[in-house]
């Protein structure tokens, strides 16, 4: 009796082996196809890419990117590498107030970068992920603060197309002296932009070039009332600022990630401006400098500011400046965020360009907005 059970359950292992190899067998040839269907298809998405570019079945494609888009959560960025791209500056300025600061790294929404990327996804200017695109930042403005003037560089999508000797499309980026028959990316950006948010110019940059590193120098400006305060000796004091010097009194500290506090400014300037309200006259100071801290600019015009109400000295300037008298920030509060705007950023050999379109349409907007605030303005008042 033992020996028949044996027997059955040997006969019955056997059979579920040969079920095994067979299953194993079919998944094989499945994944095979799969594979082979997974090629077809990205060579059809490629092909259909081409057609959109010269005008044909532009709807169809748009549907099946869309439909894409709305199953995977995104756009497949796998197919844009098949196209030609080229390294770009971009020129953009953005009203602080709404976001979380410029950087997304702080997992706050809304950020200006991820705004920024949302378009160029949108717009499948992208060219891979983040990463692959060599993405780069003038400066990381905080929440609140504005620009005119920040700059980012990465991989576009480009409509020229480099050619091999037997000429065939290579995909690969060209030289950036080309501009005649590119994307007007400022007209296309600035379409899906928010309209706190524009594209000013862009520029074709070499790969080795870096918004952050390749940075001559920055520019901030802080808007103020002049109430009664006393600007000469505001101004005065700025002028202490002037030359090299270790700002570590003048700024957050970020020991992580900073061990060196010691920058140049190299212009300070107070101005007053044709604006006023209820008789109030308004003023900016001007900082520029090849680099700055976190949080400088503010920390420098809120001692300013004391200065300026009497509460302290010029000389404290000169005080705050010498780590070895004093060796730890005092406790002040930094100026509010909301004045601040990075006015400009300067590199070597990068002019940016805006088509006579794309800035009408540009001054148009901007004029729009303007009215916008000066109607709010008008209702508080």
């Amino acid at each position: 009796m033992l020996n028949g059970i044996s027997e059955s359950g040997s006969d019955v292992v056997g059979s579920f082996i040969s079920q095994l190899q067979a299953l194993q067998n079919r998944v094989k040839e499945l994944e095979a196809e799969n594979s082979k269907l997974s090629s077809q298809i990205s060579k059809c998405c490629c092909h259909k890419t081409e057609e959109m570019q010269n005008g044909s079945d532009v709807e169809s494609f748009k549907q099946g990117v869309e439909s894409q888009r709305k199953n995977t959560g995104g756009y497949d960025l796998k197919i844009m590498t098949h196209h030609s791209k080229r390294y770009v500056a971009l020129k953009v300025m953005y009203f602080g107030q709404r976001f979380y600061g410029f950087a997304s790294e702080a997992q706050m929404d809304p950020t200006v970068e991820s705004e920024i990327f949302n378009a160029l996804e949108k717009t499948r200017l992208l060219v891979g992920d983040k990463k692959e695109s060599q993405y780069s930042r003038c400066g990381r403005t905080d929440k609140g603060v504005s620009s005119v003037g920040q700059v980012i560089a990465l991989f576009l999508r480009s409509n020229l197309k480099e050619t091999d000797q037997n000429h065939k499309i290579t995909g690969e980026l060209f030289p950036e002296a080309r501009i005649e028959g590119e994307i007007d990316y400022v007209r296309v950006l600035n379409r899906v932009l928010p309209s706190d948010i524009r594209t000013l110019g862009w520029s074709p940059v070499s790969i080795d070039f870096s918004a952050r590193f390749s940075c001559l120098a920055r520019e901030y400006k802080y808007f103020f009332w002049r109430g009664n305060l006393n600007l000469s000796a505001m101004e005065n004091a700025g002028k202490k600022f002037l030359g090299e010097h270790d700002f570590r009194n003048f700024c957050k500290m970020d020991a992580a990630n900073v061990h060196n506090y010691r920058r140049r400014i190299t212009q300070f300037e107070i101005s007053s401006s044709n604006m006023s309200f209820e008789g109030g006259q308004l003023c900016a100071i001007k900082v520029k400098g090849s680099a700055f801290l976190w949080h400088q600019v503010r920390c420098m015009v809120a001692v300013l500011f004391m200065i300026g109400q009497g509460l302290e000295s010029v000389d404290v300037i000169d005080i705050l400046l010498d780590i070895e008298k004093t060796l730890r920030k005092p406790q002040y509060a930094m100026a509010p965020e909301t004045p601040l705007i990075l006015q400009s950023c300067e590199f070597e050999d990068v002019k940016f360009i805006c088509s006579s379109d794309s800035g009408q349409a540009l001054r148009i907007h901007l004029e729009n907005e303007g009215r916008a605030y000066q109607l709010q303005s008008a209702i508080f008042q």
